[in-house]
């Protein structure tokens, strides 16, 4: 597999408002023609890295380059990015078609080169026949179509998505995240989008971010960041965990809820602290006694395709996902092969979802 040129290289980025540091010399580098989400939860960074990329910030250290130039200094209408921001901001004086064109007309386009580019742009959103409709008259969907196909115009190498799909209602917000990851594969363009969604970074991405206090904390495609998250942040922030403090009695052995658990992990050191992480769906519900551990059925719900029980096992309440129900008070087995337990150094704090205001 051909690896991708680098498109942009952020190096030692950091950044402080007011003597407050909210990203601290960020690493990253983003390849051409690659859906990259910078996932974290409000006030990690994630919309200051986004804006200092896009020219609305300028960092306070740090290069960025831009296929290998450094454009720190360069203005945002000279970079080659354009930015959707979750207020679609659409000229309420203009039709679709008008909305689209505004910035061709502004660079003195020829007529037939804009009408061939907006109508190209029409059809790749899904509004073909819609170029004469008001603004006004769209839904929220259609507007943040609008909007796109507004930034997309211009042929820009890299488009900034800054929790463009916020505003929108569930079933909108995921038939839009398959037609995003649709656009960006029939244009192959750069993509780099904002979410505090685990669920939206997972569906689209090629590549996940997940920043933590200013902090960069794993980059990797979504599988792997599920299934082998680098902390206990991560794993709590990308789906759903049962996170405990366990000891790791020597490599392949870890001791955790009272009991020692064969695991695939090593390197660790002997009876040495660490994090252990279970995800959910990846503990077997058996009988009482086969089960490695048991417990109490302490309350189940239906969630659509699995019933979510916490499970009452003494030292640890377990939040167990299975297609079978157990009824409440009723005792079970549980079991967890090796592969399902993930070893990690402890987080030196407990884990958080940081501030309430984004930066």
């Amino acid at each position: 597999m051909v690896e991708k040129e680098h498109l942009i290289d952020l190096q030692h980025i950091s950044k402080d408002f007011d003597g407050t540091t909210v990203l601290e010399d960020i690493n990253l580098y983003i390849r051409k023609k690659e859906f990259v989400t910078l996932l974290g939860p409000s006030g990690c960074g994630k919309t200051t890295t986004l804006r200092i990329i896009g020219g609305f910030e300028y960092p306070t250290s740090g290069t960025l380059l831009f296929e290998g130039k450094n454009i720190v200094d360069i203005p945002p209408y000279k970079r080659k990015v354009n930015t959707i921001f979750q207020k679609y901001a659409l000229f309420p004086h203009l039709n679709v078609y008008d909305n689209i064109a505004f910035g061709l007309k502004i660079a003195k386009m020829q007529r037939e080169e804009i009408r061939r580019r907006v109508e190209k742009m029409l059809d790749l959103v899904n509004m073909n026949g819609y170029g004469k409709r008001s603004v006004d008259q769209l839904s929220g969907g259609q507007q943040q179509r609008v909007a796109i196909a507004r930034a997309l115009v211009n042929e820009p190498q890299v488009l900034l998505l800054d929790e463009p799909l916020g505003a929108l209602d569930l079933k909108l917000r995921k038939d839009m995240q398959l037609e995003l990851k649709r656009m960006q594969q029939a244009l192959g363009i750069t993509f780099l989008y904002v979410t505090h969604d685990q669920e939206e970074a997972l569906t689209m991405s090629d590549t996940v971010v997940v920043m933590r206090d200013g902090h960069i904390l794993q980059i990797g495609d979504p599988k792997s960041v599920y299934d082998e998250p680098a902390n206990a942040f991560v794993a709590d922030f990308i789906g759903e965990s049962n996170i405990m403090r366990g000891t790791m009695v020597h490599d392949e052995l870890v001791h955790f809820s009272g009991f020692d658990f064969p695991c695939v992990d090593a390197g660790f050191g002997q009876n040495q602290p660490v994090d252990v992480v279970v995800r959910p769906e990846d503990i077997l519900i058996v009988g009482e006694d086969i089960g490695q551990i048991s417990g109490t059925v302490q309350s189940v719900l239906f969630k659509g395709v699995h019933y979510e029980m916490m499970i009452d096992a003494g030292e640890t309440v377990f939040k167990v996902h299975s297609t079978v129900m157990q009824p409440q008070g009723s005792r079970v087995g549980l079991n967890i092969v090796p592969y399902n337990i993930h070893i990690m150094k402890p987080m030196p704090v407990a884990v958080t979802e940081g501030g309430d205001d984004e930066q």
